[in-house]
């Protein structure tokens, strides 16, 4: 059996959570870099600078964060504007730490031939409430920081 014919799921996902939580383990802030003209991307557009955004993801800087295998989820503050974020994993182009620049940037081309088997798209509208599950009150007053 050849590498050609075994079809596998990319690795961007996987890679993304594991460095997420090496970065926070180590009280490091993570940031993550996307291509804010990849589809179905929702993130504030005043911030883009050359077709790309760098978003602080740390836990303390987001709430309700979900990192499945096809998006990236989470509410965060724009100039005191909560707003909900949605990255599709296409469109991440790396992610690494503030503090030391230690991660990882993708392959722009792993996506090209991947074609998810069961994916239903995650609904990206402003109009988005999670009235089913409680939403827990954070301590911190922490928000996500444009780089330029």
């Amino acid at each position: 059996m050849s590498d050609d014919s075994i079809a596998t799921t990319p690795t961007r996902p996987y890679m993304v959570r594991a460095l997420y939580q090496w970065i926070e383990d180590n009280a490091l802030t993570p940031y993550l870099m996307v291509d804010a003209t990849a589809d179905n991307v929702q993130i504030p557009r005043e911030h883009v600078q050359d077709g790309r955004i760098v978003l602080n993801i740390a836990s303390r800087a987001t709430g309700n964060m979900t990192m499945a295998n096809e998006y990236i989820n989470f509410s965060a503050r724009f100039g005191g504007v909560s707003q909900e974020i949605w990255v599709p994993l296409q469109a991440v182009i790396g992610i690494y730490a503030k503090e030391n620049s230690q991660g990882m940037f993708f392959d722009a081309n792993e996506y090209d031939d991947y074609e998810p088997e069961d994916f239903e798209s995650a609904p990206i509208t402003k109009d988005k409430t999670s009235a089913d599950t409680p939403r827990p009150k954070r301590d911190n007053k922490a928000g996500l920081k444009v780089l330029r």
